[in-house]
């Protein structure tokens, strides 16, 4: 029997998954589970990464305590967000959270400084978003830069804490918007703007490289399997789009829905023209020399915040039920609004815009999260839209993966606005694709074709198909005004 685990670590929680694979389906069980959340320190939202860390050899603890005792490993989390090494390989600074305000409106500052949004997207093919790596770094210390022996990703810094070889996996790395699409390195124009040299970034490493084993004052304590730590698509969105249990007949395309929902399809080639950029497209780099044609759509942090603020008295699937109960696009709000990113009170920011924009103030837990999966399928909608007109591709299937994928009030709302077939599952789509490239890069499956026929066997997905909508050109007419709000703020 073979096993591997993925190490899949969101903006909000992390996890580290087990599966046996006897050749044919893959069995997963949740090894470890815990809560990750940044917090607000010396006038910044930081993650503790050191915590990060200790969980993970929890996980890995508990995997031998599980009759494990050899396997591989592949670390994934989310984008942008970096760490700084000093000459001796320890870290100089806390590690920022991409939703901390010191990049509020700092893409135009840059652009007005230095290079103009055109120019960067043509060598970068990424999507402007405020926290992007580029965008940090260019606010960022920069004596503390010139110190920096080593600049990692998240992901990246994980896997040298615990093989002491460093990286900077190829997914991640192309969130920083520093990737050059045609020399498929570090753009040389874009370091010396912060200052920078190509020396302080690691090796690019493809996913399915051999990593190395657990450090050696670890793997002698005893107390874990024997690691071989594979590089996976250490960015999550990647793994999760590596473990859509796609058919290589249809066209398809997916939303990875969870914290942010990202909304796209998989490409040989990267689409940065100048239409691609106006409608804030990323290529972001994908598994075995595919790009993540995408884009981000708030997701389901909105109904995270508000769950919180109300003291979590309702589960998520209690959410969900309550909201089926509640009349559908009562209220309506542009999910990709700034002011939406990280409100001091979310609950308190879709109302105060409903109220300004004369709609019914939701006041319950059910009428809130009905607002915000109405608003969020009219959000994909868009995007569809969008998706199908810059790729001149009609989809036939769209799959949603991630922990959205349980959400079957908004799959359905998704369906039915869209006018397509929606397949949902598997939920722990990042997780499976993470171990997915460690089957491929261990021998037991061939390619990325093969793991999604074994992903499809394994999770077998649930459909949804359109249903028509009551009086659709008045609601869609209600969403331009909210959203035509948005154009203006942005």
């Amino acid at each position: 029997m073979t096993y591997a685990i993925a190490v899949d670590i969101g903006a909000s929680s992390g996890r580290l998954a087990a599966a046996s694979f006897d050749g044919g389906k893959l069995k997963l069980r949740e090894l470890h589970r815990f809560d990750n959340a940044f917090t607000h320190r010396n006038g910044h939202d930081c993650w503790n990464i050191d915590e990060l860390y200790e969980e993970i050899l929890i996980g890995l603890r508990r995997a031998r305590e599980n009759g494990i005792e050899s396997c591989t490993v592949g670390i994934d989390t989310w984008g942008v967000d970096y760490v700084l090494l000093d000459e001796f390989g320890d870290r100089l600074q806390e590690v920022y959270a991409y939703r901390d305000a010191r990049t509020n409106g700092v893409p135009e500052r840059l652009h007005r400084e230095t290079f103009g949004r055109e120019e960067i997207y043509a060598k970068t093919g990424i999507q402007e978003l405020s926290f992007n790596t580029l965008y940090q770094l260019y606010v960022h210390d920069p004596t503390e830069l010139a110190r920096a022996a080593r600049i990692l990703l998240v992901p990246d810094y994980l896997y040298y804490r615990l093989t002491g070889r460093m990286i900077n996996e190829a997914t991640n790395a192309s969130t920083t918007q520093l990737l050059n699409l045609e020399t498929r390195e570090f753009d040389l124009d874009l370091l010396r703007l912060l200052g920078l040299e190509r020396g302080q970034f690691a090796e690019l490493t493809s996913p399915g490289t051999d990593v190395g084993a657990l450090k050696p004052e670890l793997a002698e304590s005893g107390l874990y399997p024997r690691c071989t730590f594979i590089a996976a698509p250490t960015h999550d969105t990647a793994s999760a789009v590596a473990g859509v249990p796609a058919s290589e007949e249809s066209r398809w395309a997916y939303i990875s829905s969870g914290t942010w929902s990202l909304l796209g399809t998989e490409l040989k080639a990267p689409l940065n023209g100048p239409e691609q950029r106006a409608a804030n497209y990323t290529n972001e780099w994908g598994v075995f020399e595919t790009f993540r044609f995408l884009k981000n759509i708030m997701g389901l942090w909105m109904l995270q915040e508000v769950r919180r603020e109300e003291g979590r008295r309702h589960s998520f699937a209690e959410l969900v039920e309550r909201a089926g109960r509640e009349e559908g696009f009562r209220s309506l709000v542009p999910c990709s609004s700034v002011r939406f990113l990280n409100p001091a009170g979310m609950t308190q920011e879709i109302q105060a815009f409903c109220r300004e924009t004369g709609q019914p103030v939701p006041d319950t837990p059910g009428r809130l999260a009905r607002c915000i999966f109405d608003s969020l399928a009219l959000s994909y909608l868009d995007a569809m839209q969008e998706l199908e007109r810059l790729t001149d591709v009609r989809y036939e299937v769209l799959h949603i993966v991630g922990g959205g994928a349980h959400n079957s009030l908004l799959s359905q709302l998704t369906a039915d606005l869209l006018g397509i077939e929606v397949r949902t599952g598997p939920t722990e789509a990042t997780a499976v694709g993470n171990i997915a490239v460690q089957l491929i890069a261990s021998g037991k499956l061939d390619d990325l074709n093969e793991a999604r026929r074994m992903i499809a066997a394994s999770f077998p997905p649930q459909t949804y198909r359109s249903r028509p909508i009551p009086d659709r050109d008045e609601l869609l007419e209600r969403w331009q005004s909210a959203t035509q709000l948005t154009v203006k703020e942005n």
